[in-house]
């Protein structure tokens, strides 16, 4: 599913306009943004939770030369699905 689709079945759904559902989405997805950038997690109860995980620095190699390169320390957003959503997909 595309994020337009996400909008139209939203705006369906909730009886507006498609304009009004993808102003809701685009907040919805800033705020998840912003929180993780501060560091924060975000829990929406019985779908999941989104958090930032620190990945050390660590050694790679390059595969088109075998040669060993450092791979530097980073975030990462991670999501964990809730256990309504891992009962639904199951």
């Amino acid at each position: 599913m595309t994020k337009a689709e996400l909008v139209a079945k939203m705006a369906k759904d909730a009886k507006i306009s498609k304009a009004a559902a993808g102003k809701a989405l685009n907040g919805a997805i800033e705020g998840i943004t912003k929180a993780l950038k501060k560091g924060d997690s975000v829990t929406l109860v019985g779908f999941g939770t989104f958090s930032i995980s620190k990945r050390k620095a660590r050694k790679g190699r390059n595969p088109q030369t075998g040669k060993e390169i450092k791979i530097a320390a980073r975030k990462v957003a991670k999501f964990k699905a809730g256990s309504e959503l891992r009962k639904t997909v199951k």
